[in-house]
């Protein structure tokens, strides 16, 4: 490990400079499950993988970093400081480039000081750590690999040997257990109940498309919150291992801060950057899924053809492409929106590709596209001041950007959607629907009851 040159680096300079080392790690190595078993009291931990993507998964312990930051610059803060400190890390870098160096992860709220509220603590509008241990699984040639990188952040008192034997210690704890297994049958009683009224959320859509049709706005996603009390400490290890089976082609993550955990199933993509190239997904008008195939089918042609909904999800791929064309040689969208279908839920959805004009690191697209009006509304600026008060509650980090970053500027962010945040006995969980001028307040509360049902039945019963 460049523990030696990064000391040198912050003797010479005056200032903390940031060391990594990577090494490669048997390919049956579960990143999820290491760090799942391996977390300490206290002590920062996440992991993020799309199962369906050849099994890529990225997930930390500990903190060797932390860039925080908040309000309407908080991307470009945090941007700003991640390129400074990964420009001038001291790096092992593998020869074949299969993922060392330094890796940032974290998230951000939807609003710009959003997560003000104590069960959101922990959570700061915009958060990105180093981790001081990073397990990861990417797929090269159709094998996966698996490398653990460790990181220190160097001050020019600190001695090489001292901090080589603290990370050293932290590796020897480290545990390959499998993830445990969900109690099926859990004793004790489950409450669950809306946190405001049903009725709330009907007259709020109904409000929303009273201001569509008067012209203020085009569009707004408005969300509902729900709470679970269980009899006992969720485990949040058990529940993302079954939304990894449940859900293979979402982001299952889990973000733990202090007594809180951020898990989710999100099927929504803000953007991935591989170098110049850049992806993202339009994600908008949704409906019930049904085990009968032909009724399935049925009920995927409908949402296909309602013109709700499809004005709805044109108004999410138009905005994207608008954002992102001033940046890119050229945009690429599907001509139609295709049917995305999880387990519980169908979803309209038209991915979207660019090719950038100018390098822009992840993150800078990140605070870039978000909020889409998938989850934010059109035009962003009338619709944002509405929906803290059409919803009446803290989003925190739910509809935010969730992701990584690398040094060299690539990583993906998904949007926090199907997500609770648990915290000890009690599960938060959050749902919304784009509201448009032919939205029905009963229908909306319906399918916000379709988007809860991916988590609710395993924290309820």
């Amino acid at each position: 490990m460049r523990l030696q040159v990064a000391v040198r680096r912050s003797r010479r300079g005056g200032c903390q400079t940031l060391a990594t080392a990577s090494l490669p790690l048997p390919a049956e190595v579960d990143p999820t499950a290491v760090v799942c078993a391996s977390r300490e009291a206290g002590e920062p931990w996440f992991a993020f993988e799309q199962p369906d993507r050849g099994r890529a998964a990225v997930a930390g312990l500990g903190e060797a970093v932390s860039l925080t930051a908040a309000g309407s610059g908080r991307f470009a803060a945090v941007a700003e400081r991640w390129q400074r400190l990964s420009a001038a890390a001291a790096s092992d870098v593998p020869d074949d480039d299969a993922g060392g160096g330094p890796v940032a992860f974290g998230g951000f709220a939807f609003a710009p000081d959003g997560g003000r509220s104590p069960h959101w603590a922990g959570f700061a509008p915009a958060s990105l750590t180093v981790p001081r241990l990073l397990l990861t699984r990417a797929a090269r040639e159709g094998e996966a690999g698996v490398r653990l990188t460790l990181a220190a952040l160097v001050s020019p008192d600190d001695i090489a040997e001292e901090l080589l034997v603290h990370l050293q210690a932290r590796v020897e704890r480290l545990r390959a257990d499998a993830l445990p297994l969900l109690d099926p049958a859990p004793a004790g009683r489950f409450q669950v109940a809306s946190v405001l009224a049903p009725e709330h959320y009907e007259a709020a859509v109904a409000r929303a498309v009273e201001l569509i049709g008067a012209g203020e706005i085009e569009k707004v996603v408005l969300a509902r919150e729900v709470q679970v009390h269980g009899p006992r400490a969720y485990d949040p290890a058990a529940l993302i291992g079954v939304l990894r089976e449940e859900f293979p082609s979402c982001f299952c993550f889990c973000v733990g801060r202090r007594e809180a955990t951020l898990i989710a199933a999100s099927p929504e993509l803000l953007v991935r950057r591989e170098g110049q190239r850049v992806s993202t997904l339009a994600l908008a008008g949704s409906t019930r899924r049904s085990a009968d195939p032909a009724v399935d089918d049925h009920l995927g042609e409908q949402l296909l053809r309602d013109e709700s909904y499809r004005e709805e999800h044109a108004i999410v791929a138009r905005r994207i492409e608008r954002v992102l064309r001033p940046h890119a040689i050229w945009v690429a969208a599907a001509p139609e929106p295709t049917l995305v279908r999880i387990a519980n839920i169908q979803h309209l959805a038209t991915p979207i590709r660019a090719q950038l004009a100018a390098p822009m690191e992840a993150l800078e697209l990140a605070g870039l596209m978000h909020p889409t009006p998938a989850v934010g509304g059109e035009p962003l600026g009338a619709a944002g001041s509405l929906i803290p008060a059409l919803e009446g509650l803290d989003r925190g980090w739910y509809a935010g950007p969730v992701g990584w970053t690398d040094a060299t500027g690539d990583g993906e962010f998904c949007v926090a959607l199907r997500c609770a945040l648990l915290r000890g006995a009690v599960a938060r969980c959050y749902a919304g629907n784009g509201i448009v001028r032919e939205s029905d307040p009963a229908a909306e509360l319906a399918e916000t009851e379709v988007k809860l049902a991916a988590l609710l039945p395993l924290l309820a019963s």
